[in-house]
């Protein structure tokens, strides 16, 4: 009585915690089949070929990658009130999302990495919003999380506006392995947990590197990915 639960989207009252009201429900676009097999770009139609055209020109260094729901203004409203309005009890709706989008590649999991936060970026939001869902995750799961062996050397803006081309260069470099957890990764299958997939850059990077770290196959599962036209 005194803490109603109340909609994740607009503080609407719902019957239940972590949920959304039908009106903000039906604002999200959730991905599914038909889309590619590697990276999860979703289809307007079935193809020929299961995996995209930027697949085909460009073999990711993932193995396969999946997003939950398309980058539109409901979800981005979600996301963004998430990282940066302190609303982090929508962890637990991500990450069932998550879970459901992902679930292969959740349970072919040897390990849970997220994405991490440089540590100038990490002191002004206070918390890493990728390492909160891999833990959630995690727990739901029994697969391990290491928040620790991946570290972000170098700090990049937001993607905002972006190219490609300019989003690769941002990234470059931008994550090594600690001195401490030489073959952490070795021979075990990483999934790696992000917030919203852009232009891939940043999934390309932390693949690679886990790739050059010994990892057996390197997916990756976000919240989110932008669809462009």
């Amino acid at each position: 009585m005194l803490l109603p639960p109340q909609c994740l989207g607009c503080r609407a009252a719902v019957d239940a915690d972590d949920v959304l009201c039908p009106r903000c429900w039906i604002g999200i676009d959730f991905i599914a089949r038909p889309m590619c097999d590697t990276c999860g770009l979703p289809f307007d139609h079935e193809q020929h070929s299961p995996v995209c055209a930027q697949c085909i020109r460009e073999t990711p260094p993932f193995h396969r990658a999946r997003s939950a729901v398309r980058y539109n203004d409901e979800s981005r409203r979600l996301i963004i009130a998430y990282k940066h309005a302190d609303r982090m009890e929508a962890a637990g709706l991500f990450a069932r999302w998550m879970l459901t989008a992902g679930v292969d590649l959740v349970l072919d999991a040897d390990v849970i990495v997220p994405v991490p936060l440089h540590r100038r970026r990490l002191f002004s939001r206070r918390f890493n919003q990728a390492a909160l869902i891999a833990q959630l995750l995690g727990r739901e799961t029994d697969i391990p999380v290491d928040v620790e062996s991946l570290i972000r050397v170098k700090p990049s803006p937001p993607p905002g506006r972006s190219t490609p081309g300019e989003r690769r260069r941002a990234v470059a470099g931008a994550f090594r392995i600690d001195d401490g957890a030489a073959g952490a990764f070795a021979g075990r299958r990483v999934l790696v947990v992000d917030d919203v997939m852009t232009t891939g850059a940043t999934a390309k990077a932390i693949a690679g590197r886990l790739n050059r770290a010994g990892a057996a196959a390197v997916d990756v599962l976000t919240i989110a990915r932008v669809v462009r036209d």
